[in-house]
Parts: C-alpha cells; sequence; structure tokens
C-alpha cells in the first residue's frame, strides 16, 4: 500500500497544497493540514483501501483538519472570520471536485517581488512537494539556511500582499516568462546530475501545459526538458563526461525523444517561435543522426536575432563549426565576451585543438578548468589537456 500513496503524493501534493492555500489564504497552515492530511490516509489507506478518488479525499480531510485548527485557536481574529466563513460552507461543499488553484499559486511563488532563490525553492516546496532537505540537500546549502529562506519567502508574500491569482492579461507574458525561467532553472539544476530536480522541473512542466494548454512558449519548454532528457543517462559513463558524438544511442529513451517532438508540435501548431520552441527544435534536430548542422546553425541564429545572448551566439558557433570548419566558429567565438563563462573556454579550446594549435588549445583548456566547478567536467578538461603535446 505504500506505492499507492506515494503515487498520490506525487500526483496530488501540488493540487491539494494548491486548493488549500487559495481556500485558506495562509501557507503555513495549509501545509501543516496537507501534511495532516497524507499522514491519516498512510494510516488508513493500507486498512480501508485506496478512495475512488485520492484527491479529492485528501483536499477534504485536509480542509477538515484546517478548521479543526482553527476552531482550537478561536484567539486569532482572522482565524476566527475564516471559521464563519468555513463553517458556512462546510457541509455544502460537493467532496468529489475541488478546485485546481495550482495555476494560482505558481504564479505567486514566481512573483518578481521575490528574490530568484525564493522563487525556485517555494516552487519546488509547493508544487513539487520536496521537503526542506531535500532541496537543502540539491542546491547544496545547510538545511536550517533552506528553511530560513522558505519562511523569508511567505513572510515577504504576506506581508507584500501578493495576491493569490493569475496575473491581469497585459501582465502575463512577462510573469510567464518568470515562471518557465524557474522551471528551467530547476530542470538545469538536476540536468547537471541532481536527477531528482530534472524529474521535478518535468512534473511541473507538464503540469503548466494541462493548465495552460494555449500557450505555446509552455509546450516549448516541456519539449525542450523531455528531449534533453532523454539523452541524460548516455551522458556520463562510469562517472566520466560523454559528449553528444560518443554517446550511446541505444541508452537514449526514444519514448521520451517521441514524446518531446508530439510536445514540440504542439507548439509549433500554436504558431510558436520563442526562445524555449527554437530550444526544443534545435535539440529534436540533435536527436537526429546524422545532424543537419546548418539548420541547426540557421535555428540558432533565430534564437540570437530574439535572445541577443552571446552564450546563445556560442552555441551558434559550435553549430558552424562542424557545418564549415573551426576556423569559421572560432572567428565567431573570439568576437565574444565572456571570458568568466566556462564553456567558451571549452568550446575554443577545442576548435583551436581541431585547428591543430597546441599551445593556444590548452591554454583555453586551462581557463576552462580553472572555471569549471562538476568533477566529472574538471576530469574531461585534464583528460583534454594531457591529449595534447607537450609544450
Amino acid at each position: 500500500m505504500v506505492a499507492p500513496l506515494d503515487q498520490a503524493f506525487r500526483d496530488q501534493w501540488g493540487r491539494v497544497l494548491a486548493t488549500l492555500i487559495g481556500f485558506l489564504g495562509d501557507f503555513d497552515l495549509a501545509e501543516e493540514a496537507a501534511q495532516e492530511a497524507f499522514a491519516i490516509a498512510a494510516e488508513r489507506w493500507p486498512r480501508e483501501g485506496v478512495p475512488t478518488n485520492p484527491g479529492a479525499w485528501l483536499t477534504t480531510t485536509a480542509r477538515n483538519r484546517a478548521i479543526d485548527r482553527i476552531r482550537r485557536d478561536r484567539t486569532l481574529a482572522a482565524k476566527t472570520k475564516l471559521l464563519v466563513a468555513t463553517e458556512a460552507v462546510e457541509e455544502t461543499v460537493d467532496e468529489t471536485t475541488f478546485p485546481d488553484e495550482r495555476l494560482e499559486l505558481i504564479f505567486t511563488c514566481c512573483h518578481p517581488a521575490l528574490n530568484l532563490e525564493a522563487q525556485v525553492a517555494l516552487t519546488l516546496r509547493t508544487l513539487g512537494g520536496l521537503t526542506t532537505e531535500e532541496i537543502a540537500r540539491a542546491f547544496l546549502v545547510p538545511e536550517p539556511t533552506m528553511a530560513q529562506r522558505l519562511v523569508r519567502a511567505k513572510r515577504k508574500i504576506q506581508a507584500a500582499g501578493i495576491p493569490f491569482r493569475i496575473p491581469a492579461a497585459h501582465l502575463l507574458p512577462d510573469r510567464l516568462a518568470a515562471v518557465l525561467a524557474v522551471v528551467y532553472l530547476i530542470f538545469n539544476e538536476g540536468y547537471g546530475g541532481r536527477g531528482e530536480l530534472a524529474a521535478e522541473a518535468i512534473r511541473l512542466g507538464r503540469a503548466l501545459a494541462e493548465l495552460m494548454p494555449d500557450e505555446p512558449e509552455v509546450h516549448g519548454l516541456l519539449a525542450l526538458m523531455l528531449l534533453h532528457d532523454a539523452r541524460r543517462h548516455a551522458r556520463l559513463r562510469d562517472g566520466e563526461l560523454v559528449l553528444l558524438d560518443d554517446q550511446d544511442r541505444s541508452a537514449w529513451d526514444g519514448a521520451q525523444i517521441a514524446a518531446g517532438r508530439t510536445t514540440l508540435e504542439r507548439a509549433l501548431a500554436l504558431q510558436g517561435r520563442g526562445a524555449y520552441v527554437l530550444q526544443a527544435a534545435i535539440a529534436s534536430l540533435h536527436a537526429d543522426e546524422p545532424r543537419d548542422w546548418p539548420e541547426i546553425a540557421a535555428l540558432y541564429g533565430e534564437l540570437v536575432r530574439l535572445t541577443g545572448s552571446p552564450v546563445v551566439e556560442l552555441n551558434r558557433a559550435v553549430a558552424v563549426a562542424e557545418a564549415e570548419g573551426p576556423a569559421a566558429g572560432l572567428a565567431i567565438v573570439d568576437r565574444l565576451d565572456l571570458d568568466g563563462y566556462r564553456y567558451f573556454h571549452s568550446a575554443r579550446a577545442d576548435f583551436l585543438r581541431r585547428l591543430e594549435r597546441a599551445g593556444e588549445a590548452r591554454a583555453a583548456y586551462e581557463r576552462a578548468l580553472a572555471l569549471a566547478t562538476a568533477d566529472h567536467e574538471r576530469r574531461f578538461l585534464q583528460r583534454r589537456i594531457e591529449q595534447l603535446s607537450p609544450r
């Protein structure tokens, strides 16, 4: 019976918590009530069986726990007023249907009044259902530090009067961009080696696609994450980094690539040409063999025009180098000001290596090594340095 409860937690935590926050207007009370409901489920479901509608059962139980808690604390005036409102509807709510307020919750968590680290942590805690300990471990900070970040974020929401609602239409594009950026940041943290975060980001992406089915960039981001994540198990071999050209394609998740491409088709059908849709289209081309490097370079060119990002221009340089040769890629790279970016130096080093300019390549690899933080990346760069001929 552990498996059904675990599945219900993964599927229903964000929905239950969002509904409770919308109902109660209190993050902490909602979270405590949700936790109590899942604890009661862990006790009852093995004995009584899983309810027909687990989400409705959990939401009803959590709502009743919250009402009981309010009744026990009538000295809080705000809570007493809330009790009056809840008592009036307690017996009339249809327990098979509850509002799904996850969209309001994610926009609240990603409100621009909160800093980025708070947006990420609160999104993982509320929508993803990760514990404070899990979030702290993923971001390599002590649990008390992460707990304080979450507390400060919740206090900021209350003090600033941040509304629990979807932004007005004229604010939605900018606010949606912030939401997507937070989800993609979570994914990138996971893709760099913390796989549970990548899985959580994809779950959040699927929830967004369900909640905002007509937003092409939402589908673009989900497609991008699915296509990248499909190759995750082939990126490392015995703990060592494996470049895309050297990866074992049989280790790629074909079903996930197909799902990513289907999602991309949905984004394109919605006339999507935003940054995430373009990146997903590039990721889809990378799954082909052989790869269409001129088309990849052209898509990166469109992405550069859209974003103006020098990092995107660096990626275009890599594609141009494959299509036209390393000298063409180097000419692009040498116009960029990205000295503090590790991948700038490793890409430049690769072009120089292929042009047989070993001394310059070694210096570029050494600069990349100085900037690298992941152990597998450092080992890869060290091997590249060792493969070059001595000075």
